[in-house]
């Protein structure tokens, strides 16, 4: 079995926050790629990984088989810093699993970065997963104590040594036993030397599709990373379903588990898919602009043009400009060469980070009365640094929509907003947030015209972090690191 490939981490950088990964932004942990079937299997995952860059920039990793033996690369980073041409050549073999991973549980350290593989038995395992269980510690302690050594502070690897203990009665047996022990939010892929597995949880909280290419298959977290490679989209996988696709083709298990209901988690198409994936059912671009028409519809505001702060409001800002007849400016500018730089900004360069990456104009904004459309305000504080930036140059009034309830209560099922207490809406009124940011006005939309926005049955949706209502009961004391 040929060596894994150098797995050096990159030096440590400051690394430029930007709209879909800042403080102030809610951050989802990974984003899923498999393929099986094609002789360039590693290179088409890579491929599939950097149309998922969104849902991950931490670490980025790939395993390859050939059928009989295993390979991997995987490094801290964005996928063209951990990836190249020499690296993706001596990825050889007709299957691959990808994964690029924001942390929620489980430190950002190279030894954390996915897929995870070990050697079981003379076996080969990687496993890739999207999500957070709920029950991660109790197991864990659980295999501990029966002798199981753990490598990472990752709840993924739980999985691993679940499936390990089960597989002695066969792959099938193994997998729906992963499925009866674990609880939360996983969608995940799990890769032997001859077969790869898809598994949903049975509240389908996290999207994951199977698609075709050739005569071979993928499985991927968005539709949008399937277009990329031009596979053809074949269905979602099921809540609670086991896919498992090798030489014979295609075989499709159910768990004995069963759920009282979907938990499809509605911030997937608020705010984490791309514009141009379909998630649950939903084309997340049509929904967005949904959101913005509800919007106009119940809040309607006399300004002199909408706008959003590209890239989170976009699209629900074109719905509202559509719907109101109010005219829709760039009244701020994105840059989008900006990535990673190792040069610290001067004590004098204040709020560095948000300026860098948009750029009020100035000839836009000054003596107008301008509404912001927003996806989501989290903690706070990013929006505030804005409506300053928009205040001192000279816009006569500010109001804001946002296309989303209050976020008042924190997710346990893969987003990064875990603790109550740094949710701003949590312990401040929509008046007191408003005072707090700097706004002439504020509202939110409401759960109800959240739904309405959506074709999914509000039954079928996971709105906790709105509601407070959670579909799977959680250890609230278990945190990102708690393994540590």
């Amino acid at each position: 079995m040929r060596k894994p490939c150098s797995m050096a981490a990159a030096p440590s950088a400051f690394r430029l926050p930007n709209s879909e990964f800042h403080e102030d932004r809610p951050r989802e942990e990974c984003g899923i790629f498999g393929v099986f079937g094609n002789e360039d299997a590693a290179k088409l995952t890579y491929f599939g990984l950097y149309a998922l860059q969104h849902r991950g920039q931490e670490s980025a990793g790939i395993v390859v088989s050939d059928g009989k033996s295993v390979m991997e690369h995987k490094a801290m980073g964005l996928v063209p810093e951990v990836f190249n041409e020499t690296i993706l050549k001596g990825l050889k073999g007709n299957m691959a699993l990808g994964h690029v991973r924001y942390s929620t549980t489980g430190s950002s350290l190279l030894v954390n970065a996915q897929p995870l593989r070990v050697q079981h038995s003379g076996k080969s395992l990687a496993v890739a997963h999207n999500g957070n269980l709920v029950n991660a510690r109790s197991i864990r302690t659980q295999l501990e104590e029966e002798g199981s050594i753990f490598q990472t502070t990752m709840d993924s690897e739980v999985v691993l040594h679940v499936i390990t203990k089960a597989i002695r009665k066969g792959l099938e047996h193994a997998m729906l036993e992963t499925i009866a022990r674990v609880k939360g939010a996983y969608s995940m892929v799990v890769m032997t030397e001859d077969s790869l597995i898809a598994i949903r949880d049975i509240h389908g909280f996290r999207p994951l599709c199977l698609g075709r290419l050739n005569q071979g298959y993928v499985i991927a977290s968005e539709t949008c990373a399937l277009d990329l490679v031009e596979a053809e989209y074949v269905r979602d996988v099921e809540p609670g379903e086991v896919l498992i696709i090798n030489r014979h083709g295609l075989q499709s298990i159910r768990s004995e588990e069963k759920s009282n209901r979907k938990a499809q988690c509605v911030f997937e198409l608020i705010y984490f898919a791309r514009p141009d994936s379909d998630v649950f059912g939903e084309n997340v671009y049509l929904f967005r602009k949904r959101q913005g028409r509800i919007l106009a519809e119940h809040f309607p505001v006399d300004v002199d043009f909408v706008m959003p702060f590209p890239d989170s409001g976009n699209y629900a800002a074109i719905g509202y400009s559509h719907a109101s007849g109010i005219p829709l400016e760039m009244g701020v500018i994105r840059n989008h060469y900006v990535g990673r730089t190792f040069i610290q900004p001067s004590q004098s360069m204040r709020d560095f980070g948000v300026k860098v990456k948009l750029n009020p104009v100035k000839q836009v904004l000054k003596d107008k009365r301008v509404l912001v459309i927003e996806d989501s305000i989290i903690r706070g504080t990013t929006a505030r640094t804005r409506i300053k930036s928009l205040r001192k140059i000279g816009a006569r009034e500010i109001h804001m929509l946002v296309s989303c309830p209050p976020h008042r209560f924190p997710c346990h099922y893969g987003i990064d907003f875990s603790t109550r207490g740094e949710l701003i809406a949590s312990h401040k009124s929509v008046e007191e947030i408003r005072e707090f940011i700097g706004l002439d006005s504020l509202a939110y939309l409401g759960i109800e015209q959240l739904v309405k926005a959506s074709h999914i049955p509000r039954e079928e949706l996971c709105l906790a972090c709105f509601d407070g209502h959670y579909p799977v009961p959680v250890d609230e004391s278990f945190s990102k690191g708690c393994f540590e």
